[in-house]
């Protein structure tokens, strides 16, 4: 597994053990068809040693996955239907006197007979219930690994856990651990113990498809970065550009805010056609609707995005809500750029990460800051949208707490001048470079974007209300 083998800093360490726990359904035996499968691709002897369905069943479940399970072995010790229809309820002796010593034995045999490279266990907790007490079943685990790891064995074992049984002695006893969790529809990884190697800190996103368990490494921002120059990039737009003053920075973000319907999504499309004027290729990233009325909206105002799409110089995803990590996303944003050789990418819009992205808020606003640093280091320009609540009244910048990311925020607002309601836009921050300090009118027509004039002989633009004001005032 890729996504894993980054985590754990290039993958497992050969003859050691592992621990992979969680609750039922978290993926651990998945994980476990992962092992197995590509020690045996990779022409490893493979044991899968499982406690508790049957061999048939594992390799049915293995293949509705799409995991071949042709090389691995199979080493079935889970209770047959003659345990019920016999009364094998050992109601002289204990289970841990009639079948431990039995299934000591199979487990000796097949590892003396095939000499595994990789042991995957299913679940070994199911020991538990064979030994007297706890200590005889600590001994038993440590003597099991021991004799696995004596025959150069990689072992994988699963463990389910109970209020009144912890494995908190199988944790102790394993040179490492991966931990899944399920809960709220979100999945996550961690690997809170990893002896002898160093390990990428999480939590890691991880999602189950219909090819397996796919693991999404959080990202660090500092391990990634290119040289690139940093030069103004324009909107294609002489009026809106010298509000800019000169355009946008490569490598910079750039907060595009406004209440909603103002123009800011369509304000965001045209640096990424300009950039395909340039010969450059973008990306967009939806969040709040789909690629259809994306496309359909633009169109309408006069911006060829089903023509850029089909040459290839623009790219347009939507993201489904509530089923993406934010670290997944950000794989996805990072394929784009680092396979692709994206130059400007949107998001669009910041609200809608919030919403659609699995996670607590905080969370979230640090996930975003990470991807903006990696595309800065990257020399990706940026354009996040931002909906505001207020169509009129008080002034905000932006709404989702993510000012503080942005080298440049870029703000349209509503205005009622005579009865009617128009648009401007304004510069309020430009980290890099100098910027007019003056505001706009902004109009959307049938041919695109057009910016006016600045505004002059105005008070009280910003609050939605302005006034004229007397030539010799």
């Amino acid at each position: 597994m890729s996504g894993l083998d980054e985590v754990l800093e290039g993958g497992l360490i050969e003859g050691r053990s592992y621990l992979v726990r969680g609750q039922p359904g978290s993926g651990k035996t998945i994980l476990g068809f992962h092992f197995v499968s590509a020690g045996a691709a990779a022409g490893e002897r493979s044991l899968f040693i499982n406690l508790e369905e049957d061999e048939a069943d594992v390799r049915a479940n293995a293949a509705s996955l799409g995991f071949s399970l042709d090389g691995v072995d199979v080493l079935d010790l889970s209770p047959s239907s003659d345990f019920f229809a016999e009364d094998q309820s050992y109601s002289v002796f204990g289970a841990d006197e009639v079948e431990g010593d039995d299934l000591t034995e199979q487990i000796a045999e097949r590892v003396a007979e095939r000499d595994p490279d990789r042991v995957f266990v299913d679940p070994v907790t199911q020991f538990r219930y064979l030994t007297g007490d706890d200590y005889q079943f600590r001994k038993q685990i440590i003597s099991f690994t021991r004799f696995l790891e004596e025959h150069d064995a990689t072992v994988l074992f699963t463990s389910q856990t109970t209020p009144d049984a912890p494995d908190d002695d199988l944790q102790f006893m394993s040179d490492g651990i991966v931990e899944l969790a399920y809960e709220n529809d979100r999945r996550r990884l961690t690997v809170p113990k990893f002896r002898a190697s160093d390990k990428r800190a999480g939590p890691h996103g991880m999602a189950i498809h219909g090819d397996g368990v796919h693991v999404y490494p959080q990202l660090v921002p500092s391990a990634h970065g290119v040289g690139f120059d940093t030069e103004p990039i324009p909107s294609g737009i002489p009026a809106f550009d010298e509000l800019l003053g000169g355009g946008i920075e490569r490598g910079t973000i750039t907060v595009v805010s406004g209440p909603t319907g103002v123009g800011k999504t369509t304000t965001g499309t045209q640096f990424l056609r300009e950039a395909a004027d340039r010969g450059e290729r973008s990306a967009v990233f939806l969040l709040e609707e789909s690629v259809d009325t994306f496309e359909h909206r633009s169109e309408a105002v006069g911006m060829p995005i089903s023509s850029l799409r089909e040459e290839g110089a623009l790219v347009v995803e939507a993201v489904e809500p509530l089923t993406t990590s934010p670290q997944e996303f950000a794989q996805r944003v990072r394929r784009e750029v680092e396979e692709h050789e994206t130059r400007v990418v949107m998001i669009d819009g910041a609200r809608g990460y919030k919403l659609s992205m699995q996670g607590e808020d905080d969370d979230l606003v640090r996930e975003l800051h990470a991807l903006g640093r990696y595309l800065k280091n990257m020399g990706v320009t940026v354009i996040l949208v931002d909906e505001i609540d207020t169509v009129t009244g008080d002034f905000q910048a932006t709404n989702s707490g993510i000012s503080y990311l942005a080298d440049n925020v870029v703000f349209l607002s509503y205005l009622e001048m005579e009865g009617e309601l128009r648009k401007v836009a304004g510069v309020l921050k430009k980290r890099v470079g100098d910027f007019e300090r003056t505001l706009r009118e902004f109009r959307i027509t049938e041919d695109g974007i057009a910016v006016g004039d600045p505004l002059t002989g105005l008070r009280g633009v910003l609050r939605g209300a302005p006034e004229f004001v007397d030539a010799e005032e």
